[in-house]
């Protein structure tokens, strides 16, 4: 009966909060007025006695906490009108109803949960990215079960999760059906970030998925938990275990966040953003790079393809220029960065394939730039220019 009574109320709830006022769902020129994002939690997972899954040669809370700083210090540099706000920031335990209440405090526009994966067998690997909701598999339960369970490290567990107790297994079900306020820009958010882990990353991506995650409960924002890998498998585990695995995870998910960013706002994503923070290697000499070339500038009108930029010189072959092994890549330094580009093309069209190509190719934020004699000039006026 009490099963049946707070089934019924989750629903009621479910009902009500749906008729809430979406930012997505006004008109383009409203929503450009009225929303802007100004502030976004970030989650690492665990911390503190609570060490999470673990590889052979890694802990979840480490791992987790690294991508965190990482993402955040991308958000920070290219948004500095944004506030990014951490659940924590050092190796410490936070309770997970806390993790939800620091996102609701400051009224925070996303909250991201970046967790690892695990399972009994060393096999399975990829990213998945879950949201609130039912759960469809027993896969999404057994993820939520494991999540869920640290709550039995806190003190007056039951009092925080309104009864909830994780060792029982209609209690997990019961719990699912909770559906977010925000499952629609959620979903949204995490489609981006499969996206990138697939596209951009290179990653094998197991999809969006719904499972009863406590961390999300409560959160009155669009929110996802983020599975970036299995600390279980081997080769996952090396790869998030690297800084260059470690950023490149982040970049992702920062990818997704400027898309996702840009689509709330009504605006269009910055063809200048900075996707990988500062190397954490010892500084060393410029090195030309085996068959990516110094960009060299020739007369009349160019088109170039910039797809990626860096704070190192990468040769080709490298994991970072994956899907670009085939064209002619040429780079130049500005600022202390690294951008890569694909040309010059004489012809837009040429350009606008190639651009294509790249998109295709994981680099989903790839943009045509134009050069006339050398100097940096507006596309359209450059296409205009090459067909007199």
């Amino acid at each position: 009966m009490k099963a049946a009574v707070k089934i019924t109320s989750l629903l009621l709830l479910s009902l009500a909060w749906s008729s809430y006022s979406n930012p997505a769902q006004l008109p383009e020129s409203d929503r450009e007025a009225a929303y802007h994002m100004k502030t976004v939690v970030i989650d690492a997972g665990h911390g503190g006695h609570d060490a999470g899954c673990s590889g052979k040669h890694s802990r979840e809370k480490d791992v987790a906490l690294k991508i965190a700083l990482e993402l955040g210090g991308m958000i920070e540099k290219n948004f500095p009108d944004i506030k990014v706000v951490y659940t924590r920031k050092t190796d410490v335990f936070v309770e997970l109803h806390e993790r939800a209440a620091i996102a609701n405090r400051n009224k925070a526009d996303l909250f991201i949960c970046i967790h690892c994966n695990a399972n009994n067998s060393s096999a399975p690997f990829g990213t998945e990215t879950y949201v609130m909701g039912l759960h469809k598999t027993e896969a999404n339960l057994s993820v939520a079960k494991r999540e869920n369970d640290v709550i039995l490290m806190e003190d007056n567990y039951s009092d925080h999760y309104d009864g909830f107790n994780p060792n029982d297994p209609s209690a997990h079900i019961i719990f699912s059906l909770y559906q977010h306020a925000y499952m629609e820009q959620s979903i949204n958010f995490a489609s981006k970030c499969e996206d990138q882990f697939k596209g951009y990353v290179g990653r094998s991506s197991r999809g969006v998925k719904q499972a009863g995650f406590l961390v999300l409960w409560k959160t009155s924002m669009p929110a996802v938990l983020i599975e970036t890998g299995f600390l279980t498998n081997a080769e996952e585990e090396k790869f998030l275990n690297s800084d260059a695995g470690q950023d490149k995870i982040a970049s992702g998910i920062f990818r997704a966040f400027s898309a996702y960013k840009a689509e709330m706002e009504g605006t269009e994503v910055s063809p200048d953003l900075i996707v990988q923070t500062d190397s954490k290697e010892e500084p060393k000499k410029t090195v030309q790079a085996k068959g990516v070339t110094p960009d060299a500038y020739g007369q009349g009108v160019e088109f170039r393809v910039q797809f990626l930029a860096a704070k190192e010189l990468y040769p080709s072959g490298h994991a970072s220029l994956k899907g670009a092994e085939n064209m002619p890549v040429t780079w130049v330094q500005e600022n202390g960065w690294y951008k890569y580009r694909s040309g010059p093309f004489s012809n837009y069209s040429e350009a606008q394939t190639r651009l294509q190509e790249l998109k295709k190719a994981g680099y989903p934020d790839a943009f045509l730039i134009a050069h006339h004699n050398g100097e940096r000039m507006d596309v359209q006026e450059a296409r205009s220019l090459s067909i007199r």
